[in-house]
């Protein structure tokens, strides 16, 4: 099983958790957000270590890291408020990330940037592409947008997508800079945790912005 299909299976067993915590009851979502925090926190913590000499800084990052974990289990809380909306958000995401690597592996190309290698042009044109894959399915579902153009929705996903790669790349500039490939082990075929919701945790506060000014 090549790293493709890893991603794949890996994607949909998490898919699946969180769709029967979203739907099954807030105490399940509310565990399955606890440990995933738990899970992301240590990751990141030690990829601070790893970086900083100064306890201080580290310090300071775990608690601004802990309060952001917060934040972003605070907006999923919102979202399930909302009909479907966070199901969407959530497969804009895994697409983005699918597109990505499937389009820049099979082309490949040009570079995207230093930060990590493995990016290129053709992958980021990837993920936008198929980040409107689950916008065919949720066309006409109530999405709590409803009053979006066509147009409209068509930017809301490529943003979506956008997010989720500069997450992605901020999330590989630590760990360039830690000098390790994946934050963990846990994930076949992604690594860490964090390797595998790293967009996800920029992009569902994005949307929630997005959605609350527009």
């Amino acid at each position: 099983m090549n790293n493709l299909f890893k991603r794949l299976f890996t994607s949909i067993i998490l898919l699946s958790i969180l769709f029967i915590s979203l739907f099954y009851s807030n105490h399940l979502l509310f565990l399955s957000l606890f440990i995933v925090s738990i899970f992301s926190f240590i990751e990141f913590n030690n990829l601070n270590k790893k970086i900083w000499k100064s306890k201080k800084i580290t310090n300071v990052i775990s608690i601004l890291t802990i309060c952001y974990l917060i934040f972003f289990s605070y907006i999923i809380f919102q979202f399930i408020k909302i009909n479907n909306l966070i199901i969407f958000i959530l497969l804009i995401c895994i697409f983005s990330d699918i597109g990505g690597y499937t389009i820049g592996k099979a082309i490949g190309g040009k570079k995207l940037t230093k930060i990590s290698p493995n990016k290129t042009v053709s992958g980021a044109i990837g993920s936008f592409l198929f980040s409107l894959f689950p916008l065919i399915y949720f066309l006409n579902f109530s999405l709590g947008i409803y009053n979006y153009s066509l147009i409209e929705k068509i930017l809301f996903c490529f943003s979506i997508s956008l997010i989720c790669q500069l997450g992605d790349l901020f999330i590989s500039f630590f760990k360039r800079k830690a000098n390790v490939k994946d934050t963990g082990k846990i994930l076949p075929g992604h690594g860490g945790i964090l390797d595998r919701i790293d967009g996800i945790l920029f992009a569902v506060p994005f949307a929630f912005i997005i959605i609350k000014i527009f």
